[in-house]
Parts: C-alpha cells; structure tokens; sequence
C-alpha cells in the first residue's frame, strides 16, 4: 500500500514539473517581434525592434492540459480497444481540433479589438530617448503566432500518445508479472494439498471395476466422470488455455456429480452449449465457469425445495457470453442449520460456511483482470428471486 502511494505521489510531482516548464516554455515561445517607428514634433524618426510578450500563457496552458489529459485519461482507453483505428483517429484529431479553437477563441476574446499592426507609430514627448513602454498585444500578434501554436499542440498530443503507450507497457508487463507469480502461487498451493495423484487413480479405477462387477452401473459411471474431472484438473488445466470443447465436457461432468446430492425433484439443470462445430478451434482460460456452477449448487439448491439452475454459453463473432440463473436460497440456507457446515480452508487458515458468500466471486474477478484486463464484462446479483451471473469475454 505505501509502495502504491509513493509511486502515485512521485507521479503527481512528475507531472506538476512537466506543466510548470511547458508554462515558461510558453512564456519564451509566445514572444512577437515587430519594427516600432517613433517621431519627435512631426521631424525626426528613429527605427528600432522591440517584442511584445504574449500576456495569456496560462489560457494556453490550460487548453494543453485539457487535450493531453483528455487524451490519455478519457479518449486513448476507450479508442485503443476498437479494432477499427479510422474512426479513433478521427475521434482525435477533432478533439485536437476542439481545444486549438476553443484556445485561439478565448485568447482572442481576451484581447479585444485589434490594435496596431507592425510596423507600429508611435510619438513620444522625449525623443531620443527610448519609448517609456511599447504599444500592448494585439489581435494581429496573435494571428502571426498560431504557427507556433499549432507546433505546441501538436507536440503535446505526440507527448499524450507515448505517455499513453509507455503507461500500458508498464502496466501491462506488471499484469503479466503478477499472473505468473499468481500462477506459481496456485501451483505451489496445489501442490502441497495433492494426494498422490497414482495413487488416487489407481484406486478409483479399482472401485470402478468393482461397481461394475455388482451391476451398480450408476456408481460406476459416476466413479468414471470423477476420475475424468481429477485427470483434467491435475493434468490438463495447468496451461495457460484449454479448448472450450473439454470446458463444456468438465462442466457436464461437474453438474452430474452435484445431482447426486439431491432427488430430481430438487435439482434441475439445464445446460445450453455451443455445437462441436462451433466450440471447435476455440481455446479459453481453463476452470472459469466451475465458480458459478458450484456457487449456484450452494446457494441456489436446498432440500425439501424446488431449484432450477440454467447454464448459457454462446460464442458469436470472437465474443463468449456466459449466464447462470439459479433459484435464490440463500435466506433458507441460512436458517436451515443442516447448511452450517464448514467450507474448504482460506489461506490464513479460517474456514468459510457454506451459507456464506467465501471468496470465490472475488478470485474469478481477480483471475479476469489478470487473463482478460480489459477484455471481459462481469455482472452478479441477485434479482426477481434468482441470482443471475453474466459473464462476458472478447477470445483473441
């Protein structure tokens, strides 16, 4: 937390210095040189050059401000995800266009009416002596100067869009950082809380022969989908991606399992999926949807009452939409004393009820911004007495 909040102050004084000499950058830039003549009673005359000094540098100032931050804060985030850059751009260069104007417009309503147009005549009462003060800026100083000014503004949006893409490099490398060291973290608890995974198989092969030589061929079908959910989490879904066939196929295998703590009558399930055809060639992060099944199995199933729970999973043009409807049991969970029971173990050791919410949700929303940052949409919340949880993902 003290690491966030040094980073952000020295950022804060990083930008604080930038603007401060872009201000007296303005000040240097923003001088118009101009031939003044002066005369003395009608006869004599002496030519020399002076400068007037631009007297709005902060209204400048402020119009660059708002275009760089504009940019990077408001525009480039929302633009850089369209796959079509044409209309970004346009978008850019009229919001550039918008600051210039509004810019020139302010300043030149500052100054007022146009004054005297170099080369400038003036008298003074003391000739030789220099002009006490030369004549004031003008409309026509300003006009010469919107060359320099378009050289700025220019030079800012090119500041903005390498400031923008340095920042998402950086942010992005951090991302990649923290879901390796995440990845590592998870696999180092994995491991420590693995059965020997031969063992394991051996013996739930053994029971499968067994059920099938007693005709108990529920059982062994059952033993049989258990066994293929273990291979596939110790075995397969430790990659970055798995195909979204076997997802399909491990979700099925996980709404079997959980039927069979419940009769018909208390559990049913409807599970709409995309064809083989479709799924084929589509690869996604692996044990995303399990969450929310599991989730709706807890909260959304109670004994002695009626529950449905509905699973979508469409893809359409790059886009996998993902949507868990169940009936809300929470409240009589939680009266109901035979759902008091402990959960599985949080990293510090405490337990998590069963009635409550643990910390599933937040790990999936965590999960996402890691494998999908800002490429996914997650909305759950109870509603019409169902939970209903709507996921949304933009495949690569």
């Amino acid at each position: 937390m003290r690491g966030k909040k040094a980073q952000s102050l020295v950022e804060i004084i990083m930008h604080v210095l930038f603007w401060t000499g872009v201000y007296y950058a303005l000040k240097a830039l923003t001088v118009s040189s101009f031939k003044m003549i002066s005369t003395y009673n009608d006869k004599a005359t002496m030519s020399m050059d002076a400068h007037s000094i631009f007297p709005y540098p902060w209204v400048v100032l402020g119009a660059l401000i708002g275009l760089f931050y504009g940019n990077t804060l408001w525009l480039f985030p929302r633009l850089i995800r369209r796959r079509s850059r044409g209309p970004g751009i346009a978008i850019v260069a009229v919001w550039a266009a918008f600051m210039f104007t509004l810019n020139y417009g302010v300043v030149r309503l500052l100054i007022g009416p146009a004054g005297n147009i170099p080369p400038r005549h003036i008298t003074v009462p003391n000739f030789p002596h220099y002009p006490e003060s030369p004549p004031g800026f003008s409309a026509n100083d300003w006009m010469h100067m919107q060359g320099v000014m378009t050289a700025i503004f220019l030079s800012i949006i090119g500041i903005a869009v390498a400031y923008f893409f340095i920042r998402e490099w950086i942010h992005n490398d951090l991302r990649r950082s923290q879901a390796e060291t995440q990845q590592l973290h998870t696999e180092l608890r994995f491991l420590r809380s693995q059965v020997n995974p031969h063992f394991l198989f051996n013996t739930l092969n053994n029971l499968f022969s067994m059920a099938q030589k007693k005709g108990h061929e529920e059982l062994a079908d059952s033993i049989s989908r258990l066994s293929d959910m273990m291979r596939y989490m110790i075995y397969e879904s430790n990659t970055d991606t798995v195909s979204l066939q076997r997802e399909i196929a491990y979700v099925k295998d996980c709404i079997a399992l959980n039927k069979l703590r419940y009769a018909d009558s208390e559990a049913s399930v409807t599970f709409r999926h995309p064809p083989p055809a479709v799924a084929a060639g589509i690869s996604i992060a692996p044990m995303l949807f399990i969450p929310f099944l599991e989730n709706a199995f807890k909260h959304g199933v109670a004994i002695g009452h009626h529950s449905h729970i509905t699973l979508d999973l469409s893809v359409e043009q790059r886009s996998l939409t993902f949507t868990c409807e169940n009936t809300d049991h929470s409240a009589v969970q939680r009266l109901d004393p035979s759902h008091w029971l402990p959960g599985p173990p949080l990293p510090d050791g405490r337990n998590v009820q069963e009635g409550s919410g643990g910390i599933g949700l937040e790990n999936v929303r965590r999960r996402l911004e890691l494998v999908y940052p800002g490429r996914h949409a997650l909305q759950a919340g109870p509603g019409e007495g169902k939970y209903i949880v709507n996921l949304q993902i933009q495949l690569a």
